[in-house]
C-alpha cells in the first residue's frame, strides 16, 4: 500500500526554470513508486499510460496555456505601465517584495493605481488597514503578509514565502483591475 505522502507526491507538478521574473515551467514528476507497484489491482501498463501520456499531456497543456498568457501579458498595457513606473518587471517585483518583507507584524504589500497621476505605486498597510482608505490608491494586487498566510509552510521566513508567491499571482485578474480603474 502506498503512503499518503507517496500518493500526494504523484499529484504534484514540479516547477522548472522560468521567465518574466517569476514564470516557471512545469515538468512531469517521477512517480515515487514503480508502475507495477499497484499490481494486481491496477496494471503497470495502465499506470504507465496514465502517467507518461495523460498526466504528461496535462502538464504540457498547462505550460502552453501559461506561455500564451504570458505573451499576452508581455504585450499588454499593465506590463507597459509596470515598465514605465518601475523601470522593468524585475525592478517592480524586487520593490514590492522588499516593501512586503518590511511590513512590521501583520499587513499587506500592495500594487495600487493612483488615479490622479495615472501611475502605479507600491505601498504597504499594517494589519487590516485598507489601501484605498489610507493611501487613496486603488488596489490592483495585494500580498497578504500576515503570518497565517504562510506560517505552516514557511514558518517565520517571510522572504521565502514572498519569493514563492510570484508563482501563483493571477495576472489576468490584476490586468482586469488595472483596465477597470483606468476608465
Amino acid at each position: 500500500m502506498l503512503s499518503r505522502a507517496a500518493r500526494s507526491a504523484s499529484r504534484t507538478l514540479v516547477p522548472a526554470s522560468g521567465s518574466l521574473g517569476s514564470r516557471q515551467k512545469h515538468s512531469l514528476p517521477d512517480l515515487p513508486y514503480d508502475y507495477g507497484a499497484l499490481e494486481p489491482h491496477i496494471s503497470a501498463q495502465i499506470m504507465q499510460l496514465h502517467h507518461s501520456k495523460h498526466h504528461a499531456t496535462y502538464v504540457n497543456n498547462l505550460n502552453a496555456v501559461e506561455e500564451k498568457y504570458l505573451e499576452a501579458l508581455e504585450k499588454g498595457e499593465l506590463l507597459e505601465a509596470i515598465k514605465r513606473d518601475f523601470g522593468s518587471f524585475d525592478k517592480f517585483k524586487e520593490k514590492l517584495t522588499t516593501v512586503s518583507v518590511g511590513v512590521q507584524g501583520s499587513g499587506w504589500g500592495w500594487l495600487g493605481f493612483d488615479k490622479e497621476q495615472g501611475r502605479l505605486q507600491i505601498a504597504a498597510c499594517s494589519n487590516q488597514d485598507p489601501l484605498q482608505g489610507t493611501t487613496g490608491l486603488i488596489p490592483l494586487l495585494g500580498i497578504d503578509v500576515w503570518e497565517h498566510a504562510y506560517y505552516l509552510q514557511y514558518k517565520n521566513v517571510r522572504p521565502d514565502y514572498l519569493k514563492a508567491i510570484w508563482n501563483v499571482i493571477n495576472w489576468e485578474n490584476v490586468t482586469e483591475r488595472y483596465m477597470a480603474c483606468k476608465k
